[in-house]
This record gives C-alpha cells, sequence and structure tokens, in this order.
C-alpha cells in the first residue's frame, strides 16, 4: 500500500531507503538519523554520500536485493526512479509494509515546519537555495536545509536546525514539487525541459501554476518578473507576489551591474523604485545575479537586516559542481559545472568568459537521451563562446538507449553551426587528447548532470605527474 501525508512518523522505527545515494534521498535518511530512526538503503554504487550516512549509523547495501528488506523494516521510501519491477519495493509489498515515493514523503516533512521555503525552477535551485540557507545561518535562524549540492557552509547537503524554518529545492521533474507544502515559494525561470514527462512548455506552465497554488494566503510568491513564462503563471492567485528582476516592472531590480576580474558581480538592488543597497558576489555571471535577487527579497521578507543580507553573500563561494575550481597545475585552470541544459550552458560559459584564461575547452556530457533529442537545436548553440569544444558519451541516468540519438549526432549539429566539435567518447580518450592539445594558461570545463567531473580529477592527476 501507499502511505498518504497524514502518517504518523511515530509509528516507524526501522526505515529503509531505495536509491538512498541520491542527493535527495541521502538528506531525508539523515534527517531521519539525527531524530534517532534506524536507517538502512540500497543503491547501485558506493559512493562518498553513502560512506558518510554509514559514518552517521545508516546500514548500507550496494546493489538492490530482496534479501535487503528484514524483517524489522517497517517503512520503506523509494525514488520516482524505482521501477515496479525492483526487487526491494516487490518484497516490501508482499510484506505488506507500507511504502511511499521520495516526493510525498519530503513533503511529510516540509508539513512538520511551519515556515518553509521551497525553490523552483528550471536553473539554478541549487545556488539558489544555498544562498538562502548561507543568510538565515547568518540571521542565526538556525533553519533545516535540504539541498541539491554539497555546500561546504553546513557540510554536506542537509542541515538539521532546530526552528520552523525548512529550506528545500522544488523539482519540477514528475510535477514532484505539488507534493509540497511551501509557505514561501520562489520561482525562478520557467523553460523546456524533462521532456521525457512533460508534453510541451504549456504543459509544464500548468504544474508551476500548480505549485503556485499551493503557497497559502499568508505566505508568499518571488517570481521572475521578466520571463514571459513565469508571468503567464501568475494569475488567479491567492498570496501576495513579489517580482524580480532587471526590468522596471519588477518589484526588485538589478541595477549598475558591473563584474571584477574574477567576473563576480556587483549591483545595486532597488525595491519598489527605492536604493535598498549595493551588493557584492563571490560566484560569477550574471545567472548568479538574477539567483541572489530572490534569495535577497526572500531575506528580507523573513526579517533579515540588509547589512547581513550583504555580508552573507559576499561569504557564499558556490556549491560543489556548480562552477567549482577542481584545481589549477601548470597555469591551467580545471573547472566542473553541472550545466546540462541549452540555457545553463550558455549562462556558464557567459560567466567563464570573464575568468581569466587564453583559451576556453568546453568538454561536454549529455545527460538522457530525452533531453538530448528533444533540445538539439538549442544544444547545437549553446556554446559559442567556448573556444574548444569535446562531447562525451551521453549519460543514460534513468533512460534506456533506444537508438534514436548518440553524442555523434549532437558533435554533427554543432559543426553544421559552424562550430568546430570533437566527439570522444569515452573519458580517457578525452584526457588523452585534454594532455596533448591544452596549454599552459588555457581553462577546462567539464559539464553535465552525470559524472564527467571525473575527467577533471583524473585530468588534474595526470598534470600533477
Amino acid at each position: 500500500m501507499s502511505l498518504s501525508f497524514n502518517m504518523d512518523l511515530s509509528l516507524y522505527n526501522h526505515i529503509h531507503f531505495i536509491g538512498i545515494g541520491g542527493i535527495s534521498m541521502s538528506g531525508l535518511a539523515e534527517i531521519l538519523l539525527h531524530n534517532n530512526y534506524a536507517v538502512s538503503g540500497s543503491d547501485i554504487q558506493s559512493s562518498s554520500i553513502t560512506k558518510k550516512l554509514e559514518t552517521k549509523g545508516a546500514t548500507i547495501f550496494i546493489g538492490h536485493s530482496a534479501n535487503n528488506i528484514k524483517k524489522d523494516t517497517e517503512l520503506v521510501i523509494y525514488t520516482a526512479a524505482v521501477k515496479a519491477d525492483n526487487e526491494e519495493l516487490i518484497k516490501a509489498r508482499e510484506l505488506n509494509i507500507p511504502t511511499i515515493e521520495r516526493a510525498p514523503f519530503l513533503g511529510y516533512i516540509m508539513k512538520q515546519y511551519k515556515k518553509s521555503i521551497a525553490v523552483s525552477g528550471t536553473h539554478g535551485k541549487t545556488t539558489t537555495t544555498s544562498m538562502i540557507s548561507i543568510i538565515l545561518e547568518e540571521a542565526n535562524i538556525d533553519p533545516t536545509i535540504l539541498v541539491g549540492g554539497e555546500l561546504d557552509a553546513i557540510g554536506g547537503n542537509v542541515k538539521v536546525g532546530n526552528s520552523p524554518y525548512f529550506i528545500t529545492e522544488a523539482c519540477e521533474y514528475v510535477e514532484s514539487f505539488l507534493h509540497f507544502s511551501p509557505y514561501i515559494g520562489i520561482i525562478l525561470n520557467i523553460e523546456e525541459d524533462h521532456l521525457d514527462y512533460f508534453t510541451d512548455i504549456d504543459h509544464i506552465k500548468r504544474a508551476f501554476h500548480k505549485f503556485a497554488k499551493l503557497i497559502p494566503e499568508n505566505g508568499y510568491l518571488i517570481a521572475k518578473g521578466d520571463n514571459e513564462e513565469v508571468a503567464s503563471v501568475l494569475q488567479d492567485l491567492k498570496c501576495p507576489i513579489s517580482t524580480f528582476g532587471i526590468s522596471d516592472n519588477c518589484n526588485w531590480q538589478a541595477k549598475n551591474i558591473d563584474y571584477d576580474d574574477m567576473g563576480f558581480g556587483s549591483f545595486d538592488v532597488f525595491y519598489e523604485g527605492e536604493l535598498f543597497g549595493d551588493f557584492q558576489l563571490s560566484v560569477p555571471g550574471f545567472h548568479n545575479i538574477i539567483n541572489s535577487l530572490s534569495a535577497i527579497a526572500c531575506a528580507h521578507y523573513l526579517g533579515v537586516p540588509t547589512s547581513t543580507i550583504k555580508e552573507s553573500l559576499t561569504l557564499f563561494k558556490g556549491t560543489h559542481r556548480r562552477f567549482e575550481l577542481k584545481g589549477k597545475i601548470q597555469n591551467i585552470s580545471v573547472i566542473d559545472d553541472y550545466a546540462h541544459h541549452p540555457t545553463e550552458i550558455m549562462a556558464t560559459l557567459s560567466a567563464a568568459k570573464r575568468y581569466p584564461h587564453n583559451k576556453m575547452w568546453c568538454v561536454f556530457q549529455p545527460h538522457t537521451y530525452t533531453r538530448t533529442i528533444t533540445l538539439l537545436d538549442e544544444f547545437s548553440t549553446a556554446f559559442e563562446m567556448s573556444d574548444e569544444v569535446i562531447i562525451a558519451d551521453i549519460y543514460a541516468a534513468r533512460e534506456k538507449d533506444t537508438g534514436l540519438i548518440h553524442s555523434k549526432d549532437l558533435t554533427k549539429a554543432i559543426r553544421a553551426t559552424g562550430k568546430d566539435a570533437h566527439y570522444l567518447g569515452d573519458f580517457q580518450s578525452i584526457i588523452s587528447y585534454l594532455l596533448e592539445n591544452v596549454t599552459p594558461g588555457d581553462m577546462v570545463i567539464t559539464m553535465g548532470a552525470g559524472n564527467i567531473d571525473q575527467v577533471g580529477n583524473l585530468f588534474l592527476v595526470e598534470l600533477a605527474k
């Protein structure tokens, strides 16, 4: 059977996670461990995340097996990627053990907090969630935090606080964010993505409109004011709305934007037409200025002093895999970024243009066959600002290869725009090519939501030799 939101966690002691190594699942597991639940879980492979959970007391199984479901298991939580034929899910249901998918369970956790903050949007969720988290931490609000990336300031991707505040990302994939209970909702942007589930942009917009309608009348919605798709979902809402962007019609507006030699932005913020303050970021790019506007608006609504907001944003150095400098050897900078959508790629490369370098090498690993084939035209023009483009094999993630799209097709599409690109496929071929061609003063950016960061790590090891 499947549990509903009114379940009582006090009824359970031993809780098992199928796919515990996922960034959100591991965070939920850690919250339960903090509250003295017995936690076990399985995943396909061992990782730093599963090892960390073991040190905190979780029992971890590598590989999925019916034997992982023990007699004392009382509740099973699984990810959307887990299919009905999963051995552990079948075993749990045979034993009449209650099961629940991750998103409804996270929604239940959110309901335990009076002031939950849910950050949604096609891009920028992890960074914005992290910015708000840092601000509230510096303001001594002591929130519980669940973020989709590793944030050094909290020692990972989760932090259990002691206040009514809960901060998390709200992903639109399979409309999982509709299970949430936001007091404050943020919509950063809306674009075509996850088209293995959504039929088109109108389907996506309907989902975001439903998300916005979850916010109560005494809550607050912070939304991108100069994004046409976002503007179209702000109708028929009962909660107050505040908009952000660079247009004059936005409640929160960034003006007088400038960048230093590292590409870090400085700008003035105007609220309702009046100067609110001047701000400086320690992360690069225009997109992060926009992300920070929503964080500023959220913090101001919660009563955080302007001086604390300013200081917190200068302290924020980014999360792992978001324009993360992995190392610099022989004057060659190696950076890793999670960008896996054409808009994200362009934003990252735009930020990288301001970073000191001679030649920019972009090593991209497409993420999922569906995204690659449905956005092929957009991907083909996304690498214009890079000097050299290398395409790795597609990272399948939750999908199976249908044979309809290959990284060679993307490479061909990029070349058709007049931009040179090379398909090298496997990681060792990419590393060998980089070693032969990259010269001191160059910058290498590995990019994608899969495991492409391994290329940067291994390349640095070879450079060090």
